[in-house]
């Protein structure tokens, strides 16, 4: 495209201003800015822009939502409390495991930078015993899920496999890829491990202006973990036209397992939720913890008219929080969200069609920029700007047929958000809350772990509590690290 036809799109537009500095810039500044706004869909923007302004106007209107907004109807969730039930889901999950018909998808775009490290966040150390990454637990839970579907299956050895889809960034992608190099893939073939990167949006000013990062180059930010559906359908490396979804459909994947990357007690590719999933014939389906307490600022899948919907905190009024299921006694908004989603292949296929009806969410932030007066630096101190992402939950209004599986948060909910020594969701309460679900694995076999001792079991020792039974009638008095069965017994 000529730079003057460039020039007039961009004006058309109403974004112009972006052009301001071409003059004095060198030929490569020019190549540069040129190559981006060619590669910027700006109509697009303008559009994502207006419908999240008014997206928001809605959603903060509180006579449309408050009536809008009710609970999740009768049988349209189950919990895995129902052990009978779990066992079959179990079963119908590992089965299809067996068959090779289950991928895993994992959203890692972000940086540990609220943890104090600038690396991505799956290389953070929660300072266990055996100092593993979050990558590596995820990866060994894969590797030893593979293990126990074979060994269920009687299948042979090394023939199921789970293939993994690491979503990064654009600041994450490369120390990501060179970990897992570094680190041999935690011991998984690296044919089977998919690394693809989320999109990006201009950052924007309050009237929906795109903002220069400098003279010659857009400021951008990543578009969200919802950011995830597009980036299944882009070339997993450039120049090449294989993709998320033509991966998945090459190795004749039906089912996909997805979650964030900072929760230690994922159980990836979790056989129970994928069990539960497919006997529901859910083409998307979400995991939830009940909430702690009415006012715990944690969004909840709950229904919006007569949609599914993930329903922020902020949205229900104290009355609706504290309301109760009059035959259960159980908060009637309970089902907290925690980013842990099933779907079909074909649904991931279909989200193109209806991904222009979906509006982004506004993030006002502080934006550096570029004066477009002075060209001078800008570090603005309070938000000048908005960044628009999409979740991974706004799919959920379009599903067809979608289910929620209530699990324990004890037993798989314990995020990594905060700094050490925050107190809460922190590397000291994922480290605290993993440990003790180690414990109760050895005490479920009919161990004995006495009080102070800290075990940590390897998720190649077991994935979710199984293969334990030589522990039975044993007490556990030291502490240590266990990466096999047989190192139990120095332990007792």
């Amino acid at each position: 495209m000529s730079i003057d036809t460039l020039m007039q799109r961009y004006e058309a537009a109403g974004q112009g201003h972006l052009f301001k500095f071409w003059s004095k810039l060198t030929e490569a500044q020019q190549a540069e800015l040129k190559a981006q706004l060619e590669a910027l869909n700006i109509e697009r923007v303008n559009r994502v822009y207006a419908k999240a302004v008014a997206s928001e106007a809605e959603i903060l209107d509180p006579t449309v939502q408050v009536e809008m907004i009710q609970p999740l109807p009768k049988g349209a969730s189950e919990s895995v409390t129902d052990k009978v039930k779990a066992k079959e889901w179990r079963k119908i999950g590992l089965e299809a495991i067996g068959r090779g018909e289950v991928g895993v998808l994992l959203m890692a775009g972000g940086q540990g930078t609220r943890l104090g490290s600038s690396a991505p966040k799956g290389c953070y150390d929660i300072g266990l015993p055996s100092h593993k990454s979050l990558f590596q637990y995820q990866a060994e839970r894969i590797a030893r899920l593979q293990i126990v579907a074979e060994l269920e299956g009687s299948k042979p050895a090394g023939s199921v496999v789970v293939p993994w889809y690491v979503m990064t960034s654009g600041p994450t992608r490369r120390d990501t890829e060179e970990f897992f190099k570094k680190n041999a893939y935690f011991g998984l073939n690296p044919k089977n491990v998919v690394f693809f990167e989320q999109g990006t949006l201009p950052c924007l000013t309050m009237e929906g202006k795109v903002l220069l990062e400098t003279p010659s180059k857009v400021a951008v930010a990543p578009d969200g973990n919802g950011g995830v559906y597009a980036a299944t359908r882009s070339p997993l490396s450039p120049g090449k036209p294989d993709t998320v979804l033509s991966d998945l459909a090459k190795r004749k994947i039906l089912y996909v397992h997805a979650y964030c990357v900072d929760n230690c007690l994922v159980r990836v590719a979790d056989p129970v939720f994928l069990g539960y999933s497919i006997q529901k014939q859910a083409d998307c389906a979400a995991k939830v913890v009940p909430k702690t307490h009415p006012a715990e600022s944690v969004g909840v899948v709950a229904c919006r008219g007569d949609k599914f919907s993930v329903v922020e905190y902020s949205e229900i009024s104290k009355e609706q929080a504290e309301r109760r299921d009059p035959e259960t006694g159980e908060l009637s908004f309970r089902a907290g969200n925690i980013a842990n989603h099933f779907y079909t292949t074909s649904f991931l296929n279909r989200v193109e069609t209806f991904e222009d009806d979906l509006a982004f969410h506004i993030a006002r932030k502080k934006i550096p920029h570029v004066d477009l007066e002075t060209g001078g630096s800008v570090k603005p101190a309070k938000p000048n700007g908005m960044k628009l992402e999409m979740f991974v939950f706004d799919v959920f209004p379009h599903t067809e047929r979608f289910a929620v599986l209530e699990v324990e948060r004890k037993e798989e909910f314990s995020p990594l958000k905060n700094a050490p020594g925050t107190g809460s969701d922190d590397p000291e309460t994922s480290r605290r809350d993993l440990l003790a679900q180690h414990k109760r694995f050895l005490e479920s076999a009919g161990a004995q772990v006495n009080e102070d001792v800290e075990i940590e079991l390897s998720p190649l020792v077991s994935y979710a509590g199984e293969g334990l039974n030589a522990v039975k009638g044993k007490v556990f008095s030291k502490s240590g690290l266990v990466e096999t069965v047989e190192e139990l017994d120095a332990l007792a």
